[in-house]
């Protein structure tokens, strides 16, 4: 199983919203590093939610339950989507800061790449956000 993190602006798509929904395709995606990420994701992975610009914090868990397919938002074959569902809100959200913070988090693509709206983790990386956010 790999693990993920993905990005969303509160007021475009939150936490919430998603939750209420209980589904939804990840669409939108325009970056070609955030596609190829897109493109690995397998049915079972797990994902971390973060709510970008507004708030910085990584706010639950996600679960890929449809691997890449074409996305239907537009007929440009070189973009794609995945499905996701809520899996669990983190008890406490875990802040940017927080995450820059820990050591053993200083190379994660959150704090490296800070546009990329797409990005692997590592387990123990995964696990340690976990952790911070429980």
């Amino acid at each position: 199983m790999n693990h993920w993190l993905v990005k969303s602006e509160p007021h475009k798509y939150s936490w919430e919203q998603f939750n209420k929904d209980g589904r939804t395709f990840w669409d939108g995606v325009r970056n070609y590093q955030a596609r190829n990420n897109m493109r690995d994701m397998k049915e079972g992975d797990l994902v971390l939610f973060y709510h970008s610009n507004e708030g910085k914090n990584v706010v639950g868990i996600a679960k890929v339950v449809k691997e890449a397919y074409q996305d239907p938002t537009t007929d440009n074959t070189n973009w794609v989507v995945v499905d996701i569902v809520p899996v669990e809100s983190l008890k406490k959200p875990v802040s940017l800061a927080q995450v820059k913070e820990e050591e053993s988090l200083k190379n994660v693509s959150l704090v490296r790449q800070g546009r990329l709206s797409v990005m692997p983790l590592k387990a123990e990386e995964f696990d340690k956000i976990l952790e911070m956010g429980s």
